[in-house]
């Protein structure tokens, strides 16, 4: 060993190296691809139930859910713990929440109506439950758009937040979607779960910004 070689800085968790943090990123795009790996794998293995379709449809639509809430958490947890490196994440976590909500869609258009788009619309505006879900998709892709360095530069940091807080309405859609969708069955405790992780985090940015607006 030379000896003007440096040793090496521990691993923090608080301020982690940028190599650690791409390798963090790595470790969660590969775990966020494992439930479309489980459903390629059941399509192929025809392990998914009596109705496949249904299946794809509530499991797609578990995981956007499910992808919505853990990018809202990062600010709050960013907050909280003076973990500033989180933000990196944000954006890749936020993606996989469009993914997945882009597979739901795809999964509602392409087995549903197989791509006739005038009977997909006269679903859309029959139905208040596919009426909602549909707003929210649409509110998501403008937020997947700009999501680049480069759209914030072009759109301007004040433009590109005001833009990004549609997901607050999105996140609203999703939730009484959802709630609709499960109405049918008069099961309501899934809803109710995601619903109060929203509101959670939510209200701790409405009391962040109330703070921040009486200081």
């Amino acid at each position: 060993m030379s000896a003007n070689a440096l040793p090496k800085k521990p691993f923090s968790i608080a301020t982690p190296s940028s190599s650690a943090v791409s390798g963090i990123k790595a470790l969660i795009f590969i775990l966020a691809l494992i439930p479309l790996a489980r459903l390629l794998f059941g399509a192929f293995t025809q392990n998914l139930g009596a109705n496949p379709i249904e299946f794809i449809t509530r499991n797609t639509g578990d995981w956007t859910l499910i992808f919505l809430c853990i990018t809202l958490t990062v600010t709050p947890l960013r907050r909280l713990s003076k973990w500033n490196w989180l933000l990196r994440l944000r954006r890749m976590l936020g993606l996989f929440c469009f993914f997945y909500a882009s597979l739901h869609f795809t999964t509602f258009i392409w087995f549903d109506h197989f791509f006739d788009l005038a009977e997909m619309f006269k679903d859309v505006v029959k139905r208040p439950f596919i009426t909602v879900g549909f707003s929210a998709f649409v509110l998501l892709l403008p937020l997947a758009v700009t999501s680049t360095n480069g759209m914030v530069k072009r759109l301007g940091a004040k433009k590109w937040q005001l833009l990004h807080r549609l997901v607050y309405l999105i996140a609203g859609l999703a939730i009484l979607h959802f709630w609709w969708m499960k109405a049918g069955k008069h099961d309501f405790f899934q809803p109710i779960i995601y619903g109060t992780i929203l509101a959670i985090l939510l209200g701790y940015r409405l009391l962040h910004w109330l703070k921040n607006r009486q200081a």
